[in-house]
């Protein structure tokens, strides 16, 4: 009887711990969430492939300034962006909007465009948007 009563408490106990470990972030399911969200939030000023326009609104695709500092990239989709900027050695000096999104959704948003058309940057959690909302 003991046996059994311990073999069971070691179940349950492995059951739990199981249940509280969180499961990896999941980066290719937040970039397609995140493409969604730049068709509905950036695409009519970045475009389709994160050109921007020339002159006018800062390309996204390869773009240093986007991928120098993810937290300025966080808190400009937050908050917005306003004043000059030099992306891929040009300027540019337009006023951003900010948007009310959830952290998630930041998260999936700079997912996409951090890691498309040439973009190569590291996953930016829910996590991460959360420390810069303070």
């Amino acid at each position: 009887m003991k046996k059994i009563f311990v073999v069971l408490s070691l179940i349950a106990t492995g059951s739990m711990f199981l249940s509280f470990q969180q499961k990896p972030f999941d980066l290719k399911a937040s970039m397609k969430r995140g493409e969604e969200l730049y068709i509905s939030y950036c695409l009519s000023c970045h475009m389709d492939q994160g050109q921007g326009i020339e002159n006018i609104y800062p390309p996204l695709a390869k773009a240093d300034y986007l991928m120098a500092d993810k937290n300025r990239s966080i808190d400009q989709i937050l908050r917005g962006a306003k004043g000059e900027m030099t992306v891929n050695g040009k300027k540019y000096d337009m006023e951003m909007p900010g948007f009310d999104l959830t952290d998630e959704e930041v998260s999936d948003l700079l997912n996409y465009i951090r890691n498309s058309w040439g973009n190569k940057g590291a996953a930016v959690t829910p996590a991460d948007v959360k420390s810069v909302r303070k």
